[in-house]
């Protein structure tokens, strides 16, 4: 190991123990929260029934290499394919509105990620980089009778899918990305940005071991309540008190949690940048932005351009991060032009 990456190894464990003891001190702060939750359970053992809805399209699996991918598919087969990537904390339901909508023209398939919800969960953290991410779909698009797709990535699904991209543009018709910047652009923001810097926060205490698991967890998964929120406070809109009773069923089940998730962040800040993802894309590129981000810097779509030759910018003024909801229509209306051009 160099003495480069020696430093830097050294920089996020002192950024995690400290932001850990500053998450340790704000939960002292809610003892109601801290202390009230150890015997919370979930409302149901039973999933709620918006994940049976069959409007939304039909389960299934594929097995590939390493891992079992769970999907749900809508859309009649042999239309073209359109890839849906969730991002973090979600899973396949986050994209109910895009698998009604889309399934009109489209084979429409929402995976959950390796480490989420009914897909395997690989141990190691290793195993939740980008490259074995993108590995995935690479096999996932021929397993299902396509040889290119639309792709579409959220969050950390937007992180996946810019670097499948990068390795795989030959199957990849058209790219849309949700709230999520081009790799490069993150690394350099993380260097060079003290408000990205801070608004980061949460990635170098997600190094931490098992806090952050139970940090969670904890109180039947009540920070999901937290998250899925806008800038005010608030309940995003067309995110219903069921809902979140979905997220909170999915990541409270058996065999699921939050180690897998965790893992994308913890092997991000592991592993050596790819020199690869500074460079240019080829495919043609539509970025949506909600502009009441809280994790992410408005002027992000804007820096991503200079590594996309082909790219739109389109902003949802108003509506959080979780625009794939939150501003669903007019997200969908941006995506049905861009794809129809």
């Amino acid at each position: 190991m160099s003495i480069k990456q020696v430093v830097r190894v050294l920089f996020v464990a002192i950024l995690s123990c400290i932001y850990s003891i500053l998450v340790l001190i704000s939960c002292l702060f809610r003892p109601k929260w801290l202390f009230g939750g150890f015997f919370k359970k979930p409302k149901s053992d039973k999933p709620p029934e918006c994940l049976n809805d069959p409007d939304l399209g039909t389960h299934g699996y594929v097995h590939l290499e390493e891992v079992r991918i769970h999907y749900v598919a809508a859309g009649t087969e042999g239309k073209p394919l359109m890839l849906l990537v969730h991002g973090f904390p979600e899973f396949w339901y986050s994209w109910r509105f895009q698998l009604k909508e889309f399934s009109k023209e489209y084979r429409v398939v929402a995976i959950d990620q390796r480490g989420y919800g009914d897909s395997d969960k690989p141990s190691g953290i290793m195993n939740y980089s980008t490259d074995k991410l993108s590995q995935d779909l690479k096999q996932l698009i021929p397993a299902l009778g396509y040889r290119d797709c639309i792709l579409v990535g959220h969050d950390w699904g937007g992180a996946v899918v810019f670097n499948f991209v990068n390795k795989y543009p030959e199957m990849v018709k058209k790219l849309i990305v949700m709230n999520a910047p081009h790799g490069a652009v993150m690394v350099k923001e993380l260097q060079t940005s003290r408000k990205q810097f801070l608004m980061s926060w949460y990635m170098f205490f997600f190094q931490m071991p098992f806090l952050p698991e139970f940090w969670l967890s904890h109180n039947n998964c009540s920070m999901l309540e937290v998250m899925f929120r806008g800038k005010d406070g608030k309940k995003l809109q067309h995110c219903t008190e069921e809902d979140i009773e979905a997220y909170k069923y999915n990541f409270a089940k058996k065999g699921n949690g939050f180690t897998g998730p965790l893992n994308y962040y913890r092997a991000a800040l592991r592993k050596e940048v790819d020199k690869s993802v500074f460079k240019p894309i080829e495919v043609p590129t539509l970025i949506v932005w909600g502009t009441e981000d809280l994790a992410l810097n408005r002027k992000l779509p804007e820096l991503s351009k200079q590594y996309i030759k082909d790219c739109t910018i389109k902003y949802i003024e108003g509506a959080s991060h979780w625009v794939t909801m939150d501003g669903y229509e007019e997200a969908n209306k941006h995506i049905w032009e861009f794809v129809k051009a």
